[in-house]
């Protein structure tokens, strides 16, 4: 699979790259038809300490493409919550595939 990182505000760091790799890495093994991974990072203007640290993730599989952002404190729980999300979204699209 492919993995893509943009970051916006941010420096690039590599372990991060590695942390977000492998949390991908467990949704491409469950889940053998995600194509590809785009992976952006943005730091938010905000007010609260518990967010600003913004991760989003979209994927590429049959049917229309997967999405998933969160605003947290740092970027590795971000990412730890996008990676859930798209688990999710992941399970609905392969009971979907499954029926048809």
């Amino acid at each position: 699979m492919n993995v893509n990182f943009e970051y916006d505000n941010v420096k690039a760091s590599e372990a991060l790259e590695n942390y977000t790799k492998e949390k991908l890495e467990k949704l491409v093994n469950k889940y053998d038809f995600i194509v590809k991974a785009d992976v952006f990072f943005k730091l938010e203007n905000t007010t609260s300490d518990n967010t600003g640290k913004k991760a989003g993730i979209r994927l590429s599989a049959p049917g229309p493409r997967l999405f998933a952002e969160e605003s947290k404190e740092n970027f590795k729980m971000a990412v730890a919550e996008v990676v859930n999300q798209l688990d999710r979204q992941l399970k609905k699209r392969k009971g979907k595939m499954q029926t048809h």
